[in-house]
């Protein structure tokens, strides 16, 4: 912020505030009314689910994936790709991003879910199925959330470039250590995965 500006905003008592966008406001709310929406829409016409469904390619939902893109690529376009190199001056927000996503989330998920569903809810949940459960909240602590990412960095006005490096990272990290870490939890549990 320039000097003019700050003794403007000293002289008439006023602090200048980031607007927000009326959507952005009430992101809550229309997250909420989607799943309401996709609920009700799966419930009472399940006809377009099922059409929908079957336009996928390799497992991959081609709709999702589309609305996926749709939802990335204007952020991707605020990226200043020259900008990359200057992420590795600041190594400190990838060091926590990388550290969070693969040392502490996958083995806190872990506990948490072994806490809830083989202890506090034994009497409630049938032992397969509790097992079922921690395996799901194992393969989903692992997985480190890479598409939203970027809609969380735009929502709160944070740097695109970096956020692109922090993304790419975790990304290059999956490859190797997904797998061994969802193995070393799940054969913990005594859970077999047919591989």
């Amino acid at each position: 912020m320039d000097k003019s500006r700050n003794n403007i905003e000293c002289r008439t008592g006023q602090i200048a505030r980031k607007q927000i966008s009326f959507f952005d406001k009430y992101l809550s709310i229309w997250v909420i009314l989607c799943i309401v929406a996709g609920v009700a829409i799966g419930k009472f016409l399940p006809a377009i689910p099922n059409t929908l469904s079957k336009f996928e390619y390799a497992n991959v939902s081609i709709p999702v994936a589309v609305l996926i893109w749709l939802m990335i690529y204007p952020m991707m376009l605020k990226v200043d790709f020259a900008s990359i190199v200057n992420a590795t001056k600041k190594p400190k927000g990838l060091t926590v991003t990388t550290v969070t996503n693969w040392i502490i989330k996958p083995f806190t998920m872990y506990g948490i879910a072994l806490v809830f569903f083989k202890i506090i809810f034994e009497s409630f949940i049938p032992a397969s199925l509790s097992t079922e459960y921690l395996a799901g909240a194992v393969l989903l602590g692992a997985a480190p959330c890479t598409a939203m990412v970027f809609v969380w960095s735009y929502l709160s006005d944070g740097d695109p470039a970096y956020t692109l490096v922090q993304v790419a990272v975790n990304d290059l990290i999956i490859l190797f250590a997904f797998t061994p870490i969802v193995v070393f939890l799940l054969g913990i549990s005594e859970v077999i995965v047919p591989y």
